[in-house]
């Protein structure tokens, strides 16, 4: 899938489970990394934390009026993005964590839960 793949779930849904390369969320599956947005939950092209990149997070930035917290699930082992990345999150004004993905699933569910304007940028893990 390319960054530019428009196929999505219209909607905000909690992740219902994760691994095997996918995650199910909305009674689906979905085989791949997951962008999900105050404008749904969308196929994302990333595989691995060093494929994140100002250009995959776009759609990020396009929708950060509407995001409080942004997590980023950067598959099995936490990692630092580079330092270029966080400053441009910081200055468009995103708050952000970094986690392994299982972690940022689960935060991100809960947050769901609660009310939050919570958007999670989510590798897939095996």
């Amino acid at each position: 899938m390319s960054e530019q793949d428009e196929r999505h779930f219209p909607g905000r849904a909690p992740i219902e489970a994760y691994g095997a390369g996918g995650f199910r969320f909305a009674d689906m599956s979905h085989r791949g990394s997951l962008l999900a947005l105050p404008s749904g939950i969308w196929a994302w092209a990333p595989k691995s934390a060093a494929e994140i990149s100002e250009a995959a997070l776009a759609k990020v930035f396009a929708e950060k009026a509407d995001i409080d917290i942004f997590l980023i699930g950067c598959g099995r082992d936490p990692v630092l993005l580079p330092e270029a990345l966080r400053a441009r999150l910081r200055d468009a004004g995103i708050s952000f964590d970094v986690m392994p993905t299982r972690a940022a699933a689960s935060t991100y569910n809960v947050l769901l839960a609660e009310g939050r304007r919570v958007a999670a940028a989510l590798i897939a893990v095996e």
